[in-house]
């Protein structure tokens, strides 16, 4: 297995800021790229290399939907304990399978061979332990009360650890003049025992669900908690041969799929193909925030390091490699199975393209996985696949392309061959894949035009593939604007100070985020302007072209838009609306993406503003009859009137103090003509001045002043 462990040099990948008359490239270059794709016999390499993976050969097909548990014995026979139907099946070292016992449960969640070569198989539910001979002859060994039987394992005295649930308990039970001696080794707090493992030494291992904990019982059979995980379920132990204890621990239990194996419900979201791919890490592993799988450590001397964490994958299997470095990972991303060293680093080693990997299993020679959705025996090792094929993720262009050429890195005999369609994931409506390609320095890709383009190569002997890029040319795309926003009359635009960027870089094409830049469009400030029509308008081009924007406008009673400002490059403008005669208007804003495409191929889009009133005309106001003086009080009536929108407010001051509200006559200042009357209280004798102002809706002021001599 160290040939697919091997260490090698990765290109740093970059982005290209691409506009609709420049070519894009799609470069494969990243290992969370690559795994983005099908590995169909090939391995990925910690850095994202494509190799020839180890032969996976099916074995046996069991016509179950799931194998939830496998044990081999001493001569090689291989046990698969199954789902929906609690079968248990025995495929020998030549690859003969054959129904070897039938339980009444449902499922045989547990398998564990003793050390006379007796087979002990627990079930669920109404759980119950077999014992089963070497001729398939069966008798209830153990029954415990207990709804579940999760796991089994035999110690170094021969008797046999049983873990249950929903109670969380654990059996010992050994054999003893053909009686079986029980005794209730621990009752947790948790609700389920989900996976137990044995070591040369004596102590037994258990993980728990709901809790995530994993306890050692040492000779004393005393528990000790070696580890806390903050995932809710250890599904899965394996001991190395240092003694270390290997721990995979999952966010969401697994035993709801083995309970519940003859409905839907509680397993779709366990059972089924996980298609988001494992990703490069961009944090430590150590950081567990979001982890869906996380695999332990646990070392002799007790101390605790985390190998590997996933946000996506799940994991249904470990397996310590007897090296001593690290373990193999059965998933449902694909059916995938993933080393991981010591040292954290992951290499996905093969893809069976199953539902999940179920357990992983070693006669010393082979390994041995089983997978569910079906059920299956597979066998794989140090021979590797004569030829694999490697199919990349869907390029959706957005548009529909002209492809360009297609040039990679690799070494050895590899060919790429390319395939085009309109639908998202490949069918019978896309076009076959094209004649191979042998030069790696490019070839031109013969696909028809479309919008969705995809690679593969085909490796044979020892060859790789490192990276591989494709070059189109999305049609371009008519700009949008999508809304207009006029803005309340004397309310002005200006522009903020854009951020000051190298003209290089930008000359450059290449994306600003690669020098930790950024580019956005900066809001305008907002400014008191008198008489001020202002814009903001957003707009759209699909192809990330820049935008050059033209601006018409007209009274509503017109036909012909006349143009009031053109090629713009921002997406506001402000009007001094006294340059515009008192009416209701229209504007028209016009997009271009002229500036990233030739004459020929130019595309521009319209739309048209709400209509909305210019008026700069003051509201005039009149004094009606004569002013009523009686003592201190004052009475003046008054009549305002508004041409080309309408009254909204009116204010009074006397002798030039505060600014007082004042209601028109009906209630409410909402017309074109409104009648108003001020009674005052003035003490003061002698001259005195009353001042009356209305407003109108866009701002403009009407105002009278009115002398009283008392």
């Amino acid at each position: 297995m160290n040939k697919y462990l091997l260490f090698f040099t990765f290109l740093l990948s970059f982005s290209i800021t691409i506009n609709a008359g420049e070519p894009s490239i799609w470069s494969v270059n990243s290992r969370a790229d690559v795994l983005r794709g099908d590995a169909k016999g090939v391995s990925i390499g910690d850095n994202g290399e494509i190799s020839l993976a180890p032969k996976l050969t099916e074995v046996f097909k069991t016509d179950q939907s799931y194998v939830w548990a496998s044990a081999i014995d001493a001569s090689g026979n291989v046990y698969l304990g199954t789902g929906s139907d609690g079968k248990i099946f025995k495929v020998d070292a030549s690859g003969n399978g054959k129904l070897f016992y039938d339980s009444a449960e449902l499922n045989v969640a547990a398998i564990a061979i003793g050390k006379s070569g007796e087979i002990y198989a627990g079930t669920s539910p109404d759980g119950k332990v077999y014992r089963i001979d070497a001729s398939g002859n069966a008798s209830v060994y153990f029954e415990p009360k207990e709804k579940y039987i999760w796991s089994l394992a035999v110690l170094n005295d021969g008797s046999l650890a049983i873990g249950t649930g929903e109670n969380g308990k654990i059996y010992k039970v050994k054999s003893a003049n053909a009686m079986p001696e029980t005794s209730l080794l621990f009752d947790t707090s948790e609700n389920h025992i989900i996976s137990l493992a044995a070591d040369k030494n004596g102590n037994l291992f258990a993980g728990t669900d709901s809790g995530g904990l994993v306890l050692r019982f040492g000779a004393d059979n005393k528990a000790f908690a070696l580890l806390d995980s903050p995932l809710r379920e250890i599904h899965d132990l394996a001991v190395g041969a240092d003694g270390s204890v290997y721990v995979l621990a999952l966010s969401e239990t697994i035993a709801a799929a083995k309970t519940e194996t003859t409905t839907t419900t509680t397993t779709s979201n366990t059972v089924t193909v996980e298609t988001n791919p494992a990703e490069t890490p961009t944090k430590s592993r150590y950081d567990l925030t979001n982890a869906k799988t996380i695999v332990y450590r646990i070392l002799p001397d007790g101390s605790t390091n985390v190998l590997w964490n996933s946000p996506t994958v799940i994991g249904f299997s470990i397996y310590a490699h007897q090296t001593g470095n690290g373990v193999l990972v059965g998933t449902s991303d694909k059916g995938r199975i993933y080393n991981i060293t010591n040292d954290g680093r992951e290499t996905l080693v093969l893809q069976s393209g199953e539902g999940q990997i179920s357990t992983i299993k070693s006669n010393g020679k082979n390994l041995f996985a089983t997978s569910s959705n079906q059920g299956k025996l597979f066998r794989f090792g140090a021979e590797s696949n004569a030829e694999g094929i490697y199919e990349s993720a869907v390029l959706d262009a957005k548009a529909t392309a002209d492809w360009g050429r297609i040039w990679w890195r690799s070494s050895g005999n590899v060919t790429i061959q390319t395939r085009s369609g309109n639908t998202e994931k490949p069918n019978e409506t896309w076009s076959d894949w094209s004649a191979a390609f042998s030069d790696q320095k490019g070839a031109q890709i013969t696909s028809p035009k479309a919008r969705f383009i995809q690679w593969r190569a085909v490796l044979k002997g020892a060859s790789t593939v490192n990276e591989a890029s494709v070059s189109y040319l999305p049609a371009n795309i008519a700009p949008e604007i999508l809304s207009i926003q006029i803005l309340p009359t004397n309310v002005g635009l200006a522009e903020n100070p854009a951020m000051q960027i190298d003209p290089n870089i930008e000359n450059s094409g290449i994306d600003l985020s690669v020098f930790g830049l950024q580019n956005p469009q900066i809001p305008p400030r907002r400014i008191y302007q008198r008489g001020a029509r202002s814009l903001l308008w957003t707009a759209e081009d699909r192809n990330g072209d820049k935008l050059l924007y033209d601006l018409y406008y007209r009274q509503t009673n017109e036909a012909e838009f006349k143009l009031l400002a053109e090629n713009l490059r921002v997406n506001f403008y402000t009007i001094d609306g006294s340059t515009l005669a008192d009416g209701r208007y229209i504007f028209k804003i016009a997009v271009k993406d002229s500036l990233s495409n030739p004459t020929t191929k130019m595309l521009s889009g319209e739309r048209l503003s709400e209509p909305f009133d210019i008026d700069n005309s003051a509201p005039i106001v009149t004094q009606n009859g004569t002013t009523q003086i009686n003592g201190d009080r004052v009475k003046i009536s008054l009549n305002a009137s508004e041409t080309a929108s309408y009254l909204t407010r009116a204010e009074y001051s006397i002798n030039g103090g505060t600014w007082q509200t004042v209601f028109a006559d009906d209630g409410i200042s909402d017309g074109t003509k409104e009648s108003y009357t001020l009674d005052l209280t003035i003490p003061t004798k002698g001259d005195n001045s009353v001042a009356f102002r209305v407003f109108d809706a866009n701002g403009n002021i009407g105002i009278i002043g009115i002398a009283v001599r008392k």
